[in-house]
This record gives C-alpha cells, structure tokens and sequence, in this order.
C-alpha cells in the first residue's frame, strides 16, 4: 500500500500530543505526599430553565473535594447515571493519577466512547483536577505548562439581531455567535430558512461595521445543499466562522463544503477525545475545531486536542454553553494551549445562578477573561441553591420538513 504523507503529519502531531502527560506526571509529585485517596462521589442534577446542568463532586480523606460538570442536553439523567457508575472504580484510588483513572475508566469497560460516557468521564476527570489544584494551591493551569497567553479572548452567544450584536459591542466584546437559520413550530423550509438567515446576517454586519467578528452557528441543520448555498452567498459577509454547517456522520460532507466555499469553517462539538479530532485535523477539514470540555474528556483530553490543531496549524474555539464549571475549566486548558484562541461564553445574570456558585469563578473585562487565580477549579458549588433547583426533563426540538420527514438539529 502506497505511504499516504498525511499518515506521516499525523504520526508527527500524535507525538506531540504524548508528551502532554508528562508534564502533569511532573506537576503531580508533591501531591503524592499527602496520601490522597478518594472515598466517595456523588453527583447533583440542576434544572436551569431550558437545560439541566449535572454536576459531580468527587471527596477525598483529606477534606479536599473536587467539582466537574458533565451536562448534556435530553440526557442529563443517563449522564448523572453514568457518572455514578464509575464510584465503585474510583473509591480508594490515589485521585491525583489522574491520566491513569482516565485511562481505566474509558478503556477498562468493554463498551466505550460516544457522548453519554465521554461526558461521565469528563465530568470526573475535571474534578480530578480540582483536588490536585486544591492540594497544590495552584490553578489548574499551572500545572498544565503554565500560560500561553495573558488573557483570554471570549465570544458571547447573542439573539440574531442588530440590536443583540450592538449590545455585545457595546459591553466591550470583539465577537458575538448567533445562529441566524431560523425555524418556527420546529419546521425547516430550507429556501426561506437560507434566505432569511442571509438577510439577517447582511443587518447585522450593516449594524456592525467591518471590525466587528461574527460567528454563525448553522447548529447541524443545514441540508449539504443548505449548507453549500448559505456559506457561498455569505462569503462577502466575512464570518469569523460557520459552526456545524454539516452532520459530522461522513467526513466526506465536510470536505465537499470545504472545496465549495472561502468561508471559514468550525465544528466539533460533539466529537469526543483526541481521536474523534485526529482526521479532522490533519485533512485540514476546518479552521477552527471546537471540542467541549464536559463532552470530549476533559481537561487533559482538551489540552490533548488543543496540541493536535497546533501541529496542523488549526486554532481552537472550545465549545460552552453550559454552567461556570464548564467555562472554568475551558479558562484553564485556554490559558495554557497556544491553539485555544477564542472561548465560547454565556454570562448568566439571574440571581439565583449567582447564588449557585461561590468561589469567585470567571472575571471578564472588554470582552476578554483574565487567567484564573485561585487554587483548583476556581469555583464551587452551593448545594443548597441546588437542591431547590431539582432536576426537571426538558422537551427538545423535533425538526421536521414540510412532508413530515425528520430534520436534523
């Protein structure tokens, strides 16, 4: 079989990805001192309006306790289940090995991957970290090489509107996502939905000006002819980058839109660990990947992806749309990724979201997050907020096209 060059660039990149853990293992040893074990976990279920969030909280014998998240939208109870089943694994484990328990808790079982248990997995793995930090007295980022940056770009997700757009502007933000294809009663009309998003994007760059960056999140439902129609005809437009224009089943949907239009190209969201990225990249599929920390695996696993579009010359846009816990450990692997140029951010300003969490966690300025300072995490969880927020299910949407066939979302 004839040597493809493309296996070459990827083994190269896949080296570099490697070394990551050592840096850690390095971090690690003066924690090893104080004979750290875990004891139990537990996870707690928030209900936020539209989503639920699920957090989990990992204890140890010292006192020290650790928080992650793992929320999923419409299956945030299988996920709080699939946390719980990694406590009989982890009870009386040494918490700050945490590449290893990684390794065990997604290798081990006979049945892995997929969004369900990648999110479990995640959501243990971030408060691995936090106990680390925590016995430290170090942010997380600090023991991930330390910073590549001094602060951290961020883009707020906004209504499609001029005045939603002037707004972010306004409060000093230099980006601002919104999705633009629009359906109404969960009906996709493919020619109005490209239409009207075209004219909806054309205001608000008219609103704008030329300096301001627009993200467009497509949201996975565009058809591949909706996908190629409205990326070709908002090229003059500049968007900063499409996001999920195409279904992420075949590749090869990606790179025909790819070979169609100049317009930059992200997704990512809901590929998990570095493998799920390995392709992507190295066929150069896109501009921007956006992995999540709480889905693809992680932090380290983030980091381990933000390492892979550095070796193909690709940028990272983390995805982030759920609670501060996310954006905390987004901030982090941000911090540290010379990829990671841009993080998804969605300020929450009801009260009893405030009330929710403790600790201090984001601090943003002019459209920007200063690097995290406290030990761990960051942030912690009120759990008597909490409990007055049971979970609730949530009904998504259920697309459909004018004969009655099911859409994508």
């Amino acid at each position: 079989m004839p040597f493809d060059p493309r296996r070459r660039d990827f083994l190269s990149a896949a080296a570099g990805v490697a070394a990551v853990p050592s840096i850690a293992a390095q971090a690690v040893a003066p924690a090893k001192s104080l004979n750290l074990k875990i004891t139990d976990l537990k996870t707690v279920i928030v209900n936020a309006g539209s989503v639920n969030w699920v957090f989990c909280k990992v204890y140890t014998n010292q006192g020290l306790v650790g928080l992650g998240e793992g929320s999923m939208t419409s299956k945030e109870a299988t996920v709080a289940e699939a946390i719980r089943e990694h406590h009989r694994f982890l009870v009386g484990k040494d918490p700050t090995d945490i590449e290893l328990l990684w390794q065990g808790m997604y290798r081990y079982p006979r049945w892995r991957g997929g969004p369900v248990l990648n999110s479990a997995i995640s959501a243990v793995e971030i408060a691995l970290w936090d106990i680390l930090g925590q016995a430290l007295g170090v942010p997380i980022y600090k023991l991930l090489g330390g910073a590549a940056r001094r602060r951290i770009r961020l883009y707020k997700d906004v209504a499609s509107t001029p005045e939603a757009f002037l707004k972010a502007k306004e409060e000093g933000y230099g980006a601002a996502k919104s999705g633009f294809i629009r359906v109404d009663n969960d009906l996709v009309e493919p020619r109005r939905a490209v239409r009207e998003g075209i004219r909806a994007l054309e205001q608000v760059r008219k609103a704008v000006g030329d300096d301001f960056d627009i993200c467009i999140d497509a949201h996975g439902k565009l058809t591949t002819v909706m996908a190629v129609e409205f990326c070709t005809a908002i090229e003059d437009l500049r968007p900063f980058f499409v996001e999920e224009a195409t279904q992420l089943e075949d590749l090869g949907e990606l790179e025909l839109l790819r070979q169609k239009t100049k317009v930059p190209l992200a997704t990512g969201e809901r590929s998990f660990t570095k493998w799920g990225f390995a392709e992507m990249c190295a066929r150069h599929l896109v501009n921007y990947v956006q992995p999540d920390v709480v889905h693809a695996g992680g932090i380290l696993e983030l980091k381990k992806i933000g390492t892979l579009a550095e070796a193909f010359r690709i940028e990272m846009a983390p995805h982030n749309p759920q609670s501060e816990v996310s954006t905390m450990a987004s901030l982090h692997v941000d911090a540290t990724t010379p990829a990671s140029t841009i993080q998804e951010y969605n300020p929450r300003s009801d009260q009893w979201v405030q009330d929710l969490f403790y600790g201090g966690g984001s601090r943003v300025k002019d459209g920007y997050a200063e690097l995290p300072d406290r030990p761990g995490l960051g942030v912690q969880l009120n759990e008597e907020v909490a409990a007055r927020r049971p979970y609730q299910p949530v009904n998504r949407p259920n697309y459909v096209f004018s004969d009655g066939a099911v859409a994508d979302h």
